[in-house]
């Protein structure tokens, strides 16, 4: 199968999400057509978006004659009109668009959104809410949930870890996780081995499911 990760992507919606989205793929070196119905947005990123369109998404004709089809890969970032993102999305599907992300404002516009056929769907508000409630509620500094019981959490090196190597501090053991990184301070991140040995103040970078990081992150 070719690979299909630098071809041309359509984003649908120029809001805060889909402009930046946009941009950071431009600056990725994407070719990307950007698409909104309102001109004051499409006019003030007209300057950093060589393909950008004044359309109505929902219209499947101006879709075909932006060339929508010959695309592999489409965002929907449409927030704000929940049935404008519904009716893009179906009308995606029915042009056949092989990878389509959407984005979701609630948990029944994503269900709705994977119902009718998008590949992805995101939450992007939801998303980012969860993962910053478990960093104020912990000692975590960072986390990212990547399958719905599977986490990487960065926190600090907890104090019955220090001084042994890892391989015979019985951490995965007893907590059921794994230490797949470590950053001295002053350092940059490397990976940890059976002989790594942690110090005090030592950022670490933890993986395994959700409940046992969480609980792990939360010792001292």
């Amino acid at each position: 199968m070719a690979d299909k990760s630098s071809d041309p992507v359509v984003v649908i919606g120029l809001g805060r999400f889909g402009s930046s989205l946009a941009l950071e793929l431009v600056r990725r070196g994407t070719e990307v057509l950007a698409i909104d119905n309102r001109p004051k947005i499409v006019q003030s990123l007209s300057g950093h978006i060589t393909q950008i369109a004044v359309a109505d998404s929902t219209d499947i004709e101006a879709l075909r004659q932006l060339g929508v089809p010959d695309f592999y890969r489409a965002v929907v970032a449409i927030g704000s009109d929940i049935e404008a993102s519904i009716l893009t999305t179906s009308l995606l599907v029915e042009l056949e668009i092989d990878d389509i992300w959407a984005k979701a404002v609630s948990r029944q516009h994503a269900q709705i959104l994977s119902r009718i056929g998008a590949t992805h769907v995101v939450q992007p508000e939801h998303d980012m809410g969860e993962r910053v409630a478990h960093m104020v509620s912990g000692r975590m500094l960072d986390f990212l949930q990547v399958d719905p019981d599977f986490a990487l959490v960065k926190t600090l090196a907890p104090r019955d870890f220090v001084g042994v190597p890892l391989g015979e501090s019985g951490l995965r053991r007893k907590y059921g996780v794994t230490i797949v990184a470590v950053k001295a301070k002053g350092e940059e991140f490397t990976y940890a081995s059976a002989e790594t040995v942690l110090n005090y103040g030592d950022i670490i970078v933890v993986s395994g499911p959700t409940e046992k990081v969480e609980r792990f992150a939360e010792l001292p």
